[in-house]
């Protein structure tokens, strides 16, 4: 007989990200025949600039195609401390700053870097689902910190407090936010610094979204004192020069932190081609008016999806400040949301995101993506009017 073939039971405890399984859907029934407006996947609809593109393809023919160190070339490191210095107003050198193959290899590696089984991690709910797959998958207990609508999905610092403890070993903050487009104001960041600074806990600050604030200011937990010193400082080239393709992200690190997770570069992905890093390079260091102007234009679709989806029977949507995703609520249609969700790609040709995908809090909520055009924006809105108004 041949002996049964079994797999890891950790398996079950690694979560997905739903949004790649809606984009299959949505691309199997665009096979069909049927014509769908992607408003689920979280990638910008813009060309990434010229002369990203241009550094990269002179770096190929310079033949800069082999390896390179793990922790990133000094030429990036040094680009993307100068940037998040200027940007955050903080102190950061290039030898603290690492690449990645994206942002996700960071938040992965710091839980399995500062983590361990009976040890907590808050992290925000609904929030980025990697968040608690990571958490899950090390054995580390997920302590979900809810984003309150009322508060525009910011959480309350004294929920905060509730949850920290002497297990806390991680606090993770994402900020702008994905789902919901919201943004902690400086003063809560400032009142979660005054508990963190008397903890044991580490700080995961998810800041991928930093340039892409529509009203106020951008503010870092990293800014308050005391807190750099503690805090992995993420951020990227994804969402900001739209090259989300490209997998390259980079995070100003503490030192404890540096060699364990260079550490896992190099028992898994090796390091950032060194072309992409280049790319890199000239998106930090180059001109910034290509990337100015979509994130100007993302500011007009966020207008027009606010405004048209709070004009739908049943639902209702607050003004995300941040990134560029909306989540209204829609409890008033009468249809649960992960129900409408499906229902509005397979009947209506529009793919979403229910609000369960990112945690319990979002039960209520769809995420809308506004990351395209804005007359596909203006077509999902009517789309959506039209399913309603036949229920």
């Amino acid at each position: 007989m041949t002996a049964s073939l079994t797999l890891a039971s950790s398996l079950e405890r690694l979560g997905t990200e739903s949004a790649f399984a809606v984009l299959a859907r949505a691309k199997q029934l665009e096979a069909q025949g049927q014509d769908v407006i992607h408003l689920e996947i979280g990638a910008p609809d813009f060309a990434t600039p010229k002369h990203v593109s241009e550094a990269a393809f002179a770096s190929v023919r310079a033949g800069e195609t082999s390896y390179c160190p793990s922790a990133g070339i000094p030429d990036f490191r040094d680009a993307a401390a100068n940037y998040l210095a200027e940007t955050r107003d903080i102190p950061v050198e290039g030898r603290s700053v690492l690449a990645a193959n994206g942002a996700k290899p960071f938040l992965f590696f710091a839980v399995l870097a500062t983590c361990e089984p009976g040890d907590e991690v808050i992290y925000p709910d609904p929030g980025f689902p990697i968040y608690e797959s990571a958490i899950s998958f090390v054995g580390a207990t997920p302590v979900p910190l809810p984003l309150r609508e009322d508060r525009d999905f910011s959480f309350d610092p004294g929920d905060l407090a509730d949850r920290l403890s002497e297990r806390t070993k991680l606090v993770i903050v994402n900020s702008p936010h994905n789902p919901t487009g919201g943004v902690v104001s400086a003063a809560d960041l400032a009142e979660a610094a005054a508990m963190l600074r008397d903890s044991s806990a580490w700080v995961l600050s998810d800041e991928v979204y930093s340039r892409m604030v529509y009203e106020g200011s951008f503010a870092s937990i990293t800014s308050q004192p005391g807190m750099l010193e503690r805090t992995i400082l993420l951020d990227g080239l994804s969402k900001t020069y739209s090259m989300t393709g490209w997998r390259c992200g980079f995070a100003a690190v503490p030192d404890a932190l540096i060699d364990p997770l260079e550490r896992f570069f190099v028992n898994t992905t090796s390091c950032v081609p060194p072309f992409v890093q280049r790319a890199g390079i000239a998106a930090l260091t180059g001109p910034q008016d290509e990337s100015q102007a979509m994130i100007s234009e993302f500011q007009a679709r966020r207008d027009l999806v606010v405004e048209g989806l709070n004009g739908l029977p049943g639902v209702s949507c607050r003004t995300p400040r941040g990134a560029f995703y909306a989540f209204p609520n829609v409890a008033e249609t009468g249809i649960p949301a992960d129900e409408l969700a499906t229902r509005l790609l397979d009947e209506a040709g529009v793919a979403l995101l229910a609000g369960s995908a990112f945690g319990t809090v979002g039960a209520d909520n769809l995420r809308v993506s506004y990351a395209n055009s804005a007359e596909n924006l203006t077509a999902a809105i009517e789309r959506i009017a039209a399913f309603l108004d036949e229920q």
